[in-house]
């Protein structure tokens, strides 16, 4: 009996020595067990989020994904860009801590890197936060990420947001129109249209391409500061903005001066006042030498508020409103006053959202006749449109054309 009592004993602390072992030797259970609960899936919402500027939720997304599973690099590479787009919402003195918190999320990212893919992400993540933050040297790092990216080994059919390598040439393009690179960010939204016919990302490179294309033409052939180069980029163009272009890019004070014999009677004249809403705009000067030559659509106006007229700097200037700017000038500068009434008593006009008897319709018909400004492929001129900045830029090119003005 004594030995059967031992042969027990032993026997049960062998069991429990064995399931001890066992326990050690396996494998945690999952975190994440539902089908769609993964980090892949997790990640691929997250981004789509980005695109919508959700970014609490795209980072609850990314930290979803890390929860599933600690080392999933490409959720890092996710908050490092939510990091620095939430850093571009705040203002200058604030950004640090969202920007500290992108550049850990990328060494994060590069630590976890298991596979072509997972770098793939990793170098567009750097090349988009880069391009968001714009730290020192940053244009020279996007193309060294861009570079490597192009490089990675990777099957595009496991590229689980990105779908294709020509998602890299995208973000180079906007980085280089960024960086105010407009031949190089032209070329690069090329070559993804060049790099497959059904890529997602087609459309967006093409409404790109479009835009700097615009700007490309709109530079040509003139020298124009960093003003023009800025104001070219915007999607619309305010009333201030307009002021400089004029002055500053056309300078059209010069050429106005030029029309008037006596020099003398150049420097007596100035604008008729000062409006209240000008004394503090950093285009102060640009609005009184404007207002000086009397240029219409671009006249100071009542406000109903104040009871005063002001410039109001700040308002965007529409196409027909930019219309009645060129005409005017082209007027001035030709001393031709027929062309203010050249296409009164039009029965029908060639833009079905433009009447003959439109206040501006004679002004559009000039600017448009003489290849000026250009309507819409569907044959609209889209009068209460802004103007945007390549626009503008391209407009201005072409009126020195018409009037052969070189410098």
């Amino acid at each position: 009996m004594k030995h059967v009592g031992q042969y027990m004993r032993a026997m049960s602390a062998f069991l429990l020595l064995a399931v001890l072992v066992a326990a050690g030797c396996s494998k945690p259970a999952p975190k994440c067990v539902a089908p769609e609960d993964n980090p892949q899936h997790h990640y691929l919402k997250g981004m789509e989020l980005i695109d919508n500027d959700k970014l609490d939720e795209a980072a609850a997304k990314f930290d979803r994904a890390l929860f599933c599973d600690a080392k999933t690099s490409i959720a890092h590479s996710g908050l490092a860009i939510v990091s620095a787009q939430k850093a571009l919402k705040q203002k200058a003195e604030y950004r640090k801590v969202d920007a500290q918190a992108a550049f850990g999320h990328l060494e994060s990212a590069s630590k976890t890197t298991e596979s072509g893919e997972d770098a793939f992400a990793y170098q567009l993540a750097v090349m988009r936060v880069n391009t968001a933050l714009k730290a020192s040297d940053w244009l020279a790092q996007t193309e060294d990420a861009y570079k490597d990216a192009m490089k990675a080994k990777v099957d595009e059919k496991k590229l689980i947001y990105y779908n294709g390598r020509e998602a890299a040439m995208f973000f180079m393009g906007r980085a280089y129109l960024d960086a105010r690179e407009f031949n190089k960010a032209r070329d690069s939204f090329s070559s993804v249209l060049g790099e497959k016919r059904d890529s997602r990302w087609n459309a967006p490179a093409e409404k790109y391409w479009k835009k700097v294309d615009k700007i490309v033409r709109a530079l040509a052939g003139i020298t124009v500061g960093d003003v023009g180069k800025v104001i070219a980029m915007q999607e619309s163009v305010s009333r201030g903005d307009m002021a400089a272009l004029l002055i500053d890019e056309m300078r059209l004070e010069k050429l106005l001066a030029g029309r008037i014999p006596v020099e003398s009677a150049v420097d007596k004249m100035k604008a008729d006042f000062t409006p209240a809403d000008v004394l503090s705009s950093p285009f102060k000067e640009e609005i009184l030498t404007l207002m000086k030559w009397k240029v219409r659509g671009l006249e100071p106006v009542f406000d109903e508020t104040t009871k005063a007229y002001l410039f109001k700097s700040d308002e965007p200037v529409t196409r027909k409103q930019f219309a009645f700017v060129l005409e005017d000038v082209l007027i001035k500068l030709t001393g031709d006053d027929k062309i203010a009434t050249a296409f009164f008593g039009h029965d029908k006009s060639p833009y079905p959202d433009v009447l003959p008897t439109a206040a501006w319709y004679n002004a559009v018909m000039n600017v448009t006749t003489r290849s000026i400004m250009e309507a819409e492929l569907s044959g609209e001129f889209r009068p209460n449109a802004n103007v945007d900045g390549a626009e503008a830029m391209l407009a201005i090119r072409m009126l020195r054309q018409r009037l052969n003005i070189n410098n």
